[in-house]
């Protein structure tokens, strides 16, 4: 018993030529400048803007999705309940701007 007592008292050796209070003070550093380089690279938001207009007047369905954060079988959905009504060029579906204001500003 004595000799595990005895080499619990011996200094358990160093991985890293640090200091515990110098390590965690390098890793706090490290951790704030990745926040703050998280910070300033941002994603953009897409902008849907059209030149000449002041507001884009149609929208794609990913366009849609993208906005509202949602999947294309939810926007099938509000179409099939009618909030949402699509219109049909050639082969492509399009929103219009107001019906998507009033989804995201009901009144």
């Amino acid at each position: 018993m004595k000799e595990i007592q005895a080499i619990d008292r011996i200094a358990t050796p160093m991985l890293f030529p640090y200091e515990p209070q110098m390590f965690w003070e390098s890793i706090r550093k490290i951790v704030r400048e990745e926040i703050e380089s998280a910070e300033i690279k941002k994603p953009d938001i897409p902008t849907y803007e059209t030149p000449g207009l002041t507001y884009k007047p149609l929208y794609k369905i990913a366009e849609v999705c993208t906005i509202f954060h949602i999947t294309k079988p939810t926007i099938y959905d509000w179409v099939k309940h009618g909030k949402l009504k699509p219109f049909k060029i050639r082969s492509r579906v399009y929103f219009l701007w107001q019906d998507i204001d009033k989804l995201m500003h009901p009144e």
